[in-house]
């Protein structure tokens, strides 16, 4: 069970001193992205600038992206963030036909669904997948009911940030080919933990970042956009690192590139690639199939033990409706992360719930440790 984290758990100095089962907030750091970071550091020192090499780091953090996501790498547009993804997107859009409706779901995470809400002085109408009373499914009569010749776009998260629940894209995407509507998928508590191909998915677009499960930084964002060479798509927030030709110069003339670049705007975070290039390229090394199926088996660990304390998940126990983070429901959440963090165990809650996201630097003492912890704290949590 623990042979993936026997070979990278060194890689993780955090490990020394606390049990660290929060990737889904923020990953643990690697001493490969420490050094990352201190080469920018010292290039920084030693040569003052070095753009050309800078604009190459930028290049070889799309080429990593587009090995994780199975794409060219002319589908691939870099960012600061998700936020800033998704706001060139919905700039592109045109909400003045009679197809401007925008769906979200009860699942989203703030920013996506706030982006869209803003949209609405633009002749958007969002309308939003509710959850069934148990909080962990939406039913595809939902996505049925709301999809139709009005729709512009559809818009998932990949895995709930509140209660790690997978929401299966398959029949969704199948259902936005079917009625014309365009699909956006945010995978920000997803990407990393298992395999995603984009052609097989078929999704339109796919945004996330760094800073979790990819082990990078904050600061670094990305979209995959599919066949962006052929996509009509122009975005209107833009930026020189856009354009076709960034080293042109050019304030007389707009000209985007051809490829999801468009949708990049102005200087890159040098420092947060640097970090990024590094923690994607030791997750690619150590294999995504090989990470999926270690999460598999501590999530599944860790629903075992929940149940047999007679404790309540709010996050299904079927692997295929859940992501790497189990939630579990409480009386006190953030009065349990406290006290956790005084037991040198790195959790954090949402929505009641706390969240426990192991990745492949984790294994089977970790937890062991938090569970001996939560049976210390039992009166926090609730039972069946």
């Amino acid at each position: 069970m623990d042979d993936i984290a026997a070979a990278v758990r060194g890689h993780f100095p955090v490990f020394e001193h606390a049990t660290y089962l929060n990737s889904c907030s923020y990953g643990a750091l690697c001493i490969d992205v420490k050094a990352a970071i201190q080469e920018y550091i010292d290039t920084r020192i030693r040569v003052g600038s070095d753009w050309g090499h800078w604009v190459e780091q930028l290049e070889h953090f799309r080429i990593l992206l587009a090995r994780l996501l199975h794409c060219s790498t002319d589908d691939v547009s870099i960012s600061s963030s998700v936020s800033e993804s998704v706001n060139s997107l919905a700039s592109a859009l045109d909400f003045s036909g009679t197809r401007n409706t925008v769906v979200t779901t009860d699942f989203d995470f703030p920013t996506t669904s706030q982006i869209w809400l803003a949209q609405a002085h633009r002749g958007a109408r969002v309308v939003r997948a509710r959850t069934d009373t148990s909080g962990t499914r939406i039913a595809p009569g939902e996505f049925e009911r709301l999809i139709d010749d009005r729709t512009l776009l559809v818009s998932i998260p990949l895995v709930c940030y509140r209660n790690g629940v997978l929401l299966d894209p398959a029949p969704i995407i199948r259902l936005c080919r079917e009625r014309g509507a365009l699909v956006l998928i945010d995978a920000y508590q997803g990407i990393g933990t298992r395999p995603l191909s984009m052609p097989e998915l078929d999704a339109d677009f796919l945004t996330a970042g760094c800073l979790k499960y990819l082990i990078g930084t904050a600061g670094i964002g990305f979209m995959y956009v599919r066949d962006a060479g052929h996509s009509l798509l122009q975005p209107y927030a833009t930026g020189w690192f856009a354009q076709e030709n960034i080293g042109s110069m050019d304030i007389y003339h707009h000209h985007p590139a051809p490829t999801a670049r468009r949708f990049e705007s102005g200087t890159p975070n040098v420092c947060g690639l640097y970090a990024a290039s590094a923690g994607l390229a030791f997750l690619l090394e150590t294999g995504i199939d090989a990470v999926s199926a270690h999460i598999e088996m501590l999530t599944t660990d860790i629903a075992a033990r929940v149940s047999e304390r007679g404790w309540q998940l709010a996050t299904p126990t079927e692997p295929a409706r859940h992501g790497a983070m189990m939630a579990i429901r409480c009386t006190d959440a953030p009065q349990l992360v406290r006290r956790l963090a005084a037991d040198a165990i790195v959790v954090s809650d949402r929505d009641g719930n706390l969240r426990v996201s192991p990745h492949f630097y984790n294994n089977e003492s970790d937890l062991d440790h938090l569970f001996d912890r939560l049976d210390a704290h039992a009166e926090l949590l609730r039972t069946s």
